[in-house]
């Protein structure tokens, strides 16, 4: 119905309408946006932060990465300098600042060389006060030190626990640093470097055929009749380099043999770790071993140094041509085994100076 002039404008703009008041209020609103706030922080602190399995079966969960790490294992602190991460160690195990491996160290960092980077360590003894004070958020042990592990954790400190029994436990464990310092991607580049390198001696040795395979007896260096078993990282590397373990079939990984067993399994080669009081001329004179064939023939060796021939890190695929060239001398003519070794230090570590250090070391 018309109603007039007036009442036209009337309908086409009505009076507005106040909406009907939440019954939330401003309160309610404000609650539900801290929640979420609260959420959208939780979330994003939770994508940054790190969890690994440390070798004990434990989790560790970090914040973030680790950005202050005390590393008292000489093996995993060579993995923290091939990840990159040395301006994040605080402290280190007191091994570096002796003996043979501590000019490779001083290659690697001017803290060591300087002797300014704290040492509150070892294997054997470590100092509470000290790495407490060193205010770290993660520490790497050996796993079996259980009584510092737990007197650690009692004081809230995050621990990772190691242990190497195999090759596969260097892998495993170089993940876990590289998750646990934030550079997994460079730690499975690293793993797949040595995994390359093995892969090459071993396509070498085999070639040869499994009939041309050496018996070994592998000597530590706590005693002539101390060696390892079948579960060991010695036994993959006697594998690796074609030769074949004869204690290979105890499922040990450290154990002491009697001589009348040893002599009945007459090796054909010894390989001795490195040895400080004894080398291969001091077995190779010794009367208690003229009768195995090892000595017989002239075949004892030594590897060269600890650094270089670390079977608990990436650098064992070293170890490996090593004894292959030891094992089997023929298999390599055409190839500058020392050139080889420097190029795979250079690349593990990412500097050719501790290549450098390691030449003297290197034979052909």
């Amino acid at each position: 119905m018309w109603k007039g002039k007036n009442s036209f404008r009337a309908e086409r703009n009505p009076a507005p309408v106040r909406p009907a008041r939440s019954p939330m209020g401003c309160w309610g609103w404000y609650a539900v946006v801290v929640v979420i706030v609260v959420a959208l922080t939780w979330d994003a602190v939770w994508a940054a932060s790190v969890r690994v399995e440390d070798f004990r079966g434990k989790t560790i969960v970090l914040p973030q990465p680790a950005r202050r790490i005390v590393c008292l294992i000489e093996s995993a602190l060579s993995g923290l300098y091939m990840l990159g991460v040395k301006d994040r160690v605080v402290g280190v195990p007191r091994s570096v600042y002796q003996g043979a491996v501590r000019p490779y160290y001083e290659a690697l960092d001017d803290r060591i060389r300087n002797g300014t980077l704290a040492a509150p360590g070892n294997w054997d003894f470590i100092n509470m006060e000290s790495v407490v004070a060193l205010k770290p958020d993660l520490v790497v042990l050996w796993a079996h030190q259980s009584e510092a592990v737990q007197a650690l954790e009692r004081r809230g400190l995050a621990v990772f626990g190691v242990f190497i029994e195999r090759f596969e436990d260097v892998h495993r464990e170089m993940r876990a640093l590289g998750i646990l310092t934030g550079t997994a991607e460079r730690a499975e580049a690293l793993i797949g470097l040595a995994e390359e390198e093995k892969r090459w001696v071993r396509d070498y040795v085999h070639s040869l055929g499994k009939s041309n395979r050496p018996s070994v007896y592998f000597m530590w260096a706590q005693g002539d009749l101390e060696t390892s078993g079948g579960t060991s990282t010695v036994n993959e590397l006697l594998e690796a380099a074609g030769g074949r373990n004869v204690f290979g079939h105890l499922p040990r990984e450290h154990l002491v043999v009697h001589r009348e067993s040893l002599l009945q399994a007459d090796p054909e080669v010894i390989v001795m770790w490195v040895n400080e009081a004894r080398d291969p001329a001091h077995i190779l004179t010794d009367p208690r071993w003229r009768f195995v064939r090892a000595v017989r023939e002239g075949r004892v060796h030594e590897l060269p140094d600890i650094f270089t021939s670390d079977l608990w890190t990436l650098k064992y695929p070293l170890a490996i041509l090593t004894v292959a060239s030891w094992l089997h001398p023929d298999a390599f003519p055409d190839t500058d085994l020392k050139g080889r070794r420097m190029a795979f230090l250079e690349k593990l570590y990412g500097s050719s100076t501790v290549a450098r250090v390691a030449i003297h070391g290197f034979s052909d």
